[in-house]
């Protein structure tokens, strides 16, 4: 069965024609409707706490495959931004993740900051601060453990933060590592109380080990101080105001990083945005951070496989290569392509007269994605274009012992007439 996401006609239309493009019978949901709106009640902050869950294309309940899992902080108001960015840019960039956004509109400043303080920026708090810690012990001992049980989540796991959480974030990064394998914090306030998490990271990006760990920090540099327009990247560790702290302390902390990520192993970037804002920095840092905390994952050789020169035995080769690369960053068996891909690979190789390399995508889908429907019905497929009744009828009434519904059902009626 032909399903081809947009991610996948970018890469292959040059090879495919046009009415190869769309499923011939049925088509899946569209991802963006595979979202639970859930929440638990935490005792740790002895209140619900809301989050919501989006299920990875093609995601069954049933199935053994484990995903990576994001988590976004303030996941109801970044939810939007981290969509557009994921539904962008997996496949060949980001794999297949279940994302987790966590509500923080109530108690945000308490439940973000990592201290109590009375004071900022020359006036009273009037709320709450300090409970980054408690917040953690709910993310650690009831949320994670909630979808852990609930999904098809694996333990490599990437927390989001923005502005208060992304001084959450690096809070975690530098005192509970052990939660999430990456980190993305953008435009974090890492000035709250006198630079406090500045002082921890001067000590421990210094003297402990963060290797398997990766980081990348955003800077938002349109409006570098509040009044003083002046100011610029050029000059602002010049100035020694309070209104340009929250700009320094990033700077700081990022050149703190950068000098000594060769000797405790932090896998680290950052990058400045000169003509974003606070408000909208989330949306880059977003795109640039998670393509940087998965460069590994990126395709290896794709223009090998589309040439059809390649030959089948480079193609194994190939593969074994990205799944070995997979399997080792992920930290468990992970397969060489999305099932997408594979399929979407059959079907080129079909149109351009080379069975022996569909066969090998189709065979493959079915044997690393065992109970999907769709790989065994596409199988069934190449076989019917060599005319092999026997083996297509097969595969067909393996799609409907996986899905029983009247499409397989019919397809298996037909091809039985055909034997």
């Amino acid at each position: 069965m032909k399903i081809i996401t947009p991610f996948l006609v970018a890469i292959f239309c040059f090879f495919l024609a046009p009415q190869s493009l769309f499923a011939q019978a049925q088509s899946q949901e569209l991802s963006f409707t595979n979202r639970i709106v859930d929440s638990i009640y935490s005792p740790t902050l002895e209140a619900y706490q809301h989050f919501w869950v989006r299920l990875p294309e093609g995601y069954q309940a049933d199935q053994d495959t484990k995903y990576p899992v994001i988590y976004l902080l303030d996941g109801f108001s970044l939810q939007n931004t981290l969509e557009i960015v994921y539904d962008n840019y997996w496949g060949h960039y980001l794999p297949h993740m279940i994302l987790v956004g966590i509500s923080n509109q109530e108690h945000r400043t308490r439940n973000l900051t990592t201290s109590q303080v009375k004071m900022r920026r020359g006036a009273a708090m009037n709320t709450e601060t300090g409970g980054a810690e408690n917040f953690t012990l709910f993310m650690a001992n009831e949320l994670m453990p909630h979808i852990d049980q609930q999904y098809q989540s694996s333990t490599y796991r990437t927390l989001i933060g923005h502005s208060y959480a992304g001084l959450f974030t690096i809070n975690t990064l530098l005192n509970h590592r052990h939660l999430f394998t990456n980190y993305i914090a953008i435009d974090p306030s890492i000035e709250w109380d006198d630079q406090q998490i500045l002082k921890q990271a001067n000590e421990k990006l210094s003297q402990e080990s963060f290797a398997g760990k990766s980081l990348f920090v955003s800077l938002a540099a349109e409006q570098l101080h509040m009044w003083d327009e002046e100011i610029t990247m050029d000059n602002i560790m010049e100035d020694e105001s309070e209104f340009s702290l929250f700009a320094r302390s990033i700077i700081d902390f990022s050149n703190v990083a950068t000098a000594t990520q060769a000797q405790n192993g932090l896998n680290f970037s950052w990058k400045v945005y000169p003509e974003d804002l606070h408000g909208t920095v989330p949306l880059p840092s977003m795109r640039d951070g998670l393509v940087f905390l998965f460069k590994w994952y990126q395709f290896k050789s794709p223009t090998k496989y589309n040439n059809p020169e390649t030959s089948v035995d480079e193609i194994k080769a190939l593969l074994k290569k990205q799944e070995a690369i997979y399997t080792k960053n992920f930290g468990y068996p992970f397969p060489p392509m999305i099932e997408e891909m594979m399929n979407a690979y059959g079907y080129m190789n079909m149109q351009m007269g080379s069975p022996e390399k569909a066969h090998l995508f189709f065979k493959m889908s079915t044997e690393y994605f065992p109970k999907s429907a769709n790989g065994f019905d596409s199988l069934a497929e190449y076989y019917e274009a060599q005319n092999d009744w026997e083996n297509a009828l097969k595969c067909v009434k393996k799609a409907f012992e996986l899905s029983p519904n009247d499409y397989f059902q019919e397809r298996v009626r037909v091809l039985e007439g055909k034997r």
